[in-house]
């Protein structure tokens, strides 16, 4: 199940100059060394893909709904069609949230056990967690980065990313029954027009330096703002699950 969302794109101009692309621009190579590039195969057997973001050397965390059959974690990338020093790795375990919804997306966070190490280096680095107390707030401004489609619908080989600002929780509740700020965020300036897009799904939203979401789902409109997992809120199940993946 995958996020199918679409951006004002009348609205904004196209820079074709320097990577720019409509919704953000193209991410300096390596410059964000947590990424991972998840392949898997869906319950129809199609090719599906998400991201996801290394938070130790042999754990990936992504979104619960990206889950699915052989499952394949690439590390180190910015061009997905290249093979420069890459780690491709399957996973032996993945264990989404066991109170996952897929209607409302609630618990929509996952973790995914590689079957060896990586290898850290310039390219390849984990990403600090939050604290269970911290707590991302209205106007604050994040980063999301992925592989998802641009503004046009075509597909990006290379890593993109965006600015997005947290907006208030009351925002999303508006708009669908189905938010919970207490597990989620509400993300992305409806006047910015800047999102999230299909294939981004399973990636951080990083402030900081920390990964405080995960891209998640859209609301029931496919309008601004955009709903993500909050990390901080499954600390305590983020330290089992791990502690248990890594025992097995």
């Amino acid at each position: 199940m995958f996020l199918f969302l679409f951006f004002l794109v009348a609205v904004l101009p196209v820079n074709t100059e320097g990577g720019e692309i409509i919704w953000g621009t193209e991410s300096k190579p390596h410059s964000r060394p947590y990424m991972a590039f998840i392949k898997f195969y869906d319950s129809n057997s199609e090719p599906q893909s998400c991201g996801g973001f290394l938070v130790a050397k042999d754990i990936v965390m992504t979104a619960a709904h990206c889950n699915g059959r052989n499952i394949k974690v690439t590390l180190g990338a910015h061009n997905i069609r290249k093979r420069e020093n890459t780690q491709v790795i399957s996973v032996v375990k993945a264990k989404p949230h066991e109170n996952y919804d897929k209607h409302s997306r609630f618990n929509d966070i996952m973790l995914l056990k590689v079957e060896r190490k990586a290898q850290l280096n310039g390219a390849v680095k984990t990403i600090a967690l939050p604290r269970s107390q911290d707590w991302v707030k209205p106007g604050q401004v994040c980063t999301v980065a992925g592989w998802g489609h641009l503004a046009n619908c075509t597909s990006s080989n290379t890593l993109q990313e965006v600015n997005l600002e947290v907006q208030k929780g009351q925002k999303c509740q508006d708009m669908s029954k189905d938010y919970n700020d207490s597990i989620q965020l509400c993300v992305g300036n409806p006047k910015e027009g800047k999102a999230t897009s299909e294939r981004d799904s399973g990636g951080p939203f990083v402030c900081d330096g920390v990964a405080q979401g995960i891209v998640s789902r859209c609301l029931c409109t496919g309008t601004l703002p955009r709903v993500f997992t909050r990390i901080s809120s499954f600390i305590p199940w983020i330290q089992k699950t791990m502690k248990l993946l890594q025992q097995s």
